[in-house]
């Protein structure tokens, strides 16, 4: 009788646990509401003038709400005037919803570049300096090893000047598509012959496929812009609470307005 009541006892505590954990497992299942708010849209600018005789381009858009579809958002009707250090202005043309190009022209290293935007009435404004330029010398190929699996990646080759605090961007394109976009500095390498990986994998593209490197000299706000960018996303270490990135647009524009050197290198996928 006490082993018959000891096994009812039993039972009805494994029941009861069974009932508790499907429960558990059904509200697991229950569908949440996420309550997000939507906010007023933001004016968003990217824009640049390089050292290359070429239309230059700047793109206006506006941010959109979390439920909408991730897309160029374009502002139509922005003025957009580029204002030279000697001060005179050149007025861009809108080529398509958003999008803005001057005629062709350049950019002088150690000139200081400023550039106005106009939306609504209000203007949106910010300034550049032109590094001096450096030459990208070459691109190789490196292998790594990480947990076993070994990949390939590519290097750009240069020679950073001595004496001068420099920052990079590096922009890997292949196929028409940017796969990788990184800053770089010179802290430790002042002065040194450089050779910086890009950490893409090759091994997601195809025998034939052409890689374009571009080496971007920029001033120290836009490498604080695309640094923090790259924090934000993960990107070279462990992600940081989501922000937007320090702009250096005026009244509360996202965005950058970069003044660079550019020089460029291809290689092929063999």
């Amino acid at each position: 009788m006490i082993y018959l009541m000891g096994m009812m006892e039993f039972n009805r505590t494994r029941l009861l646990i069974l009932l508790f954990v499907g429960t558990l497992f059904s509200s697991c299942e229950e569908v949440i509401d996420l309550k997000l708010d939507n906010s007023e849209p933001v004016i968003v600018i990217d824009g640049g003038i390089s050292d290359q005789n070429e239309n230059q381009l700047v793109k206006v858009s506006r941010t959109y709400n979390f439920t909408e579809p991730n897309k160029f958002n374009g502002v139509a009707g922005a003025q957009v005037v580029l204002i030279r250090p000697n001060g005179t202005k050149i007025s861009y043309t809108e080529v398509s919803p958003g999008v803005y190009q001057s005629v062709k022209l350049r950019g002088l290293p150690g000139n200081k570049y400023t550039l106005d935007v106009t939306v609504g009435g209000k203007t949106y404004t910010a300034s550049s300096t032109m590094p001096g330029r450096v030459v990208l010398d070459s691109l190789t190929f490196k292998q790594f090893n990480f947990f076993g699996a070994t990949n390939n990646y590519m290097a750009v080759n240069y020679n950073d000047p001595a004496g001068i605090q420099n920052q990079y961007r590096y922009i890997l394109r292949s196929n028409g598509k940017t796969e990788e976009d990184m800053v770089s500095e010179d802290r430790f390498t002042d002065g040194n012959k450089v050779s910086d990986v890009i950490f893409y994998k090759l091994e997601d593209l195809m025998v034939g496929d052409s890689l374009h490197v571009e080496l971007q000299c920029i001033d120290r706000n836009v490498y604080r812009y695309f640094y923090s960018l790259s924090q934000s996303s993960g990107e070279g270490g462990p992600p940081v609470a989501p922000s937007n990135p320090v702009s250096n647009f005026s009244n509360g524009a996202l965005g950058i307005f970069n003044a660079y050197t550019s020089s460029k290198r291809s290689a092929v996928i063999k």
